[in-house]
């Protein structure tokens, strides 16, 4: 084999010597290396300086490979084939020819002649890739140059779906040398002006399910009229989907809700429809529904003459909850916004006497060790790609409200613990509170009240009757909203089951369904997180010259922990001197990034 062409890797060389074991090969550019046998293949005994041509030689003539189509052959035989004489020129070719891929390719030391078809396909793969490469190419050139055409539409639609984590990987951000990654990919987009800065991708990223319409069918039960009760629907002043009432007659107090049960049963498509999307989501300027819009527009409270509702009724004797009754029924709904409602609220008899038992319960759960910590809250809204946030304050109505659903969810437990109905209730174990902060949990600062936020014990769903320490409760079920969440929605079906003596889910039934909707939440609720905070920057980036108020919450070494009130976000700020807790400190927002969601702030 001495003095024989070979193949290396690609690369002409020629055999100068041989051992038992090792072959030494000299290369064009007159370097040497020792290697085996099985590291190179043999092209020709006779070695001759060669030429690498294009596809070797374009004149050749290939349609006499068509008789050999799925046979093996050697270099020998294919050489003489193609050129008739088998030199080493003619013979390197063909190891190109092989090694190309496209007529043939190496099975051990023979030569494998493709099928016709396969070459073909072959052919148009690579024409594909052709002229896909050109396409980026010119891609490329036009994003360089901050604009597309409609011709990388196909491009930027993939740097889209990047974006939207629909695909981690699209070949013309490799190409720009852009990570992909769905926050540079966002990124470039707005750089494009194919996105606008007002666009949300966040629920797209999280793959939130959209709205979809689905046909309604009524399984209408026999109600009780209660019409004659004076009931108010209190909500947001721009609110469309009441889901629940309160109302009070003698010494019956009533909250009545939204009897989406009757639409929406155990198992039906519409069921499995609102479990895949678990929850309302209220983003701004965008609301994406638990249940189609014309469900919503069905059961909510006051959108015609009467409703249907669940109503649940109960008295208060001491500080127990007594005579619970739930039935369907039938009432009359007077929607008003809170800032009606307080206006109302002591001079409505009805108002007036819930509000005296509001108080009433609220004193008693404190007493059973419920805590209440109270941290800003804002509005987040959008409006012609304009952004406003506006930051929540309590009220005498808000509170009233807030204190009803937590004594129907008391009711309800308490009925379906006493009749024995399976629920997933809603528990909280003990937090590990200093007796400081349980004395004083009404007039907390700011910074004490973030600081006992850590002393919560996470609050979990389970079938098991156990506290809700937060609330005072010694069990608790959520069921005022079950237009917008679903397991509200499963709590109803229970209820609704039960008295009308049907049969209801076990507690094994009801732990896969709130396995379910434990596996859903997390996206649900980054989506509302991260769909506030995009807006929020948005808004510092359309008022640049935003200045506000921030206090000082806590500290570690040189920066401050700090809220900022008016836009509800946490920063954390190098201040030049000492600070203390509660210290108030004007800042300006400097470094907003839209697609990382950071902002970083300065004392002015």
């Amino acid at each position: 084999m001495v003095n024989s062409l070979v193949a290396y890797k690609g690369k002409p060389a020629k055999i100068l010597s041989q051992t038992t074991h090792k072959f030494e090969l000299l290369f064009e550019d007159g370097s040497t290396l020792r290697v085996r046998e099985k590291d190179f293949r043999l092209v020709h005994p006779d070695f001759i300086k060669v030429q690498n041509a294009d596809n070797a030689d374009n004149s050749t003539d290939y349609s006499i490979l068509s008789e050999f189509q799925g046979e093996l052959l050697s270099i020998k035989e294919l050489t003489e084939w193609l050129f008739e004489d088998y030199s080493p020129q003619n013979a390197w070719n063909v190891y190109l020819l092989v090694d190309d891929g496209l007529y043939f390719y190496w099975q051990k030391d023979k030569v494998f002649v493709r099928e016709c078809n396969q070459v073909d396909s072959i052919k148009a793969k690579r024409e594909s890739e052709h002229l896909e490469a050109e396409s980026i190419k010119s891609c490329v050139e036009n994003i360089n140059n901050n604009t597309f055409t409609e011709d990388d539409l196909i491009h930027i639609e993939a740097i889209s779906r990047v974006a939207l984590n629909r695909s981690k990987h699209a070949k013309i951000l490799q190409a720009l040398g852009v990570e992909n990654s769905p926050e540079e990919a966002h990124r470039l987009l707005l750089k494009l002006n194919y996105y606008n800065k007002a666009f949300n991708p966040y629920p797209d990223r999280n793959q939130i399910l959209i709205d979809e319409q689905l046909d309604i069918t009524h399984n209408d039960v026999n109600r009780t009229d209660l019409t004659h009760l004076k009931s108010y629907a209190i909500d947001n002043k721009n609110s469309s989907d009441a889901d629940d009432a309160i109302s009070i007659d003698k010494d019956n107090i009533w909250v009545h809700i939204a009897d989406v049960s009757s639409v929406v049963e155990a198992n039906s498509e519409l069921d499995i429809y609102a479990q895949e999307r678990a929850s309302n989501l209220y983003l701004p300027g965008q609301i994406i529904h638990m249940l189609p819009e014309s469900v919503t527009y069905e059961c909510s409270l006051g959108s015609s003459e009467t409703s249907k509702a669940l109503s649940v009724g109960f008295s208060i004797n001491g500080d127990e909850i007594v005579d619970i009754k739930i039935i369907h029924s039938i009432i009359k709904v007077k929607k008003i916004s809170y800032d009606e409602a307080n206006l109302v609220i002591d001079s409505d008899k009805n108002l007036a006497e819930l509000q005296k038992i509001v108080n009433q319960h609220k004193s008693y759960r404190k007493k059973n060790g419920a805590i209440s910590l109270d941290l800003p809250n804002v509005d987040v809204r959008i409006n012609d790609n304009k952004v406003s946030i506006t930051q929540q304050h309590t009220s005498p109505s808000r509170e009233l409200i807030a204190e009803m659903m937590v004594m129907a969810g008391r009711a309800v437990a308490k009925f379906s613990i006493d009749n024995d109905i399976s629920m997933p209730f809603a528990v909280q174990d003990d937090g590990e509170f200093p007796q400081d902060i349980l004395d004083r949990s009404d007039s907390l600062s700011l910074s004490e009240s973030f600081n006992a936020t850590k002393y919560f014990k996470r609050s979990a769903i389970s079938t098991k009757i156990r506290p809700h320490s937060g609330l005072g409760l010694e069990s608790y079920l959520r069921v005022t909203s079950p237009l917008r969440r679903y397991l509200d929605l499963l709590v109803h079906q229970q209820l609704s089951n039960f008295i009308t003596e049907k049969k209801t889910l076990g507690d094994g039934q009801i732990k896969k369904i709130i396995t379910k909707i434990n596996s859903i939440m997390p996206a649900v609720n980054r989506t509302v997180r991260t769909s506030n905070e995009h807006y929020k920057c948005l808004y510092l980036l359309q008022n640049r010259d935003w200045v506000g108020e921030g206090v000082v919450v806590d500290t570690r070494g040189d920066k401050a922990v700090i809220i900022i009130p008016s836009i509800g976000m946490l920063a954390q700020v190098k201040l030049k001197t000492q600070a203390n807790l509660d210290d108030k400190v004007n800042l300006k927002a400097i470094n907003i990034d839209l697609c990382k969601l950071s902002v970083d702030f300065n004392k002015v």
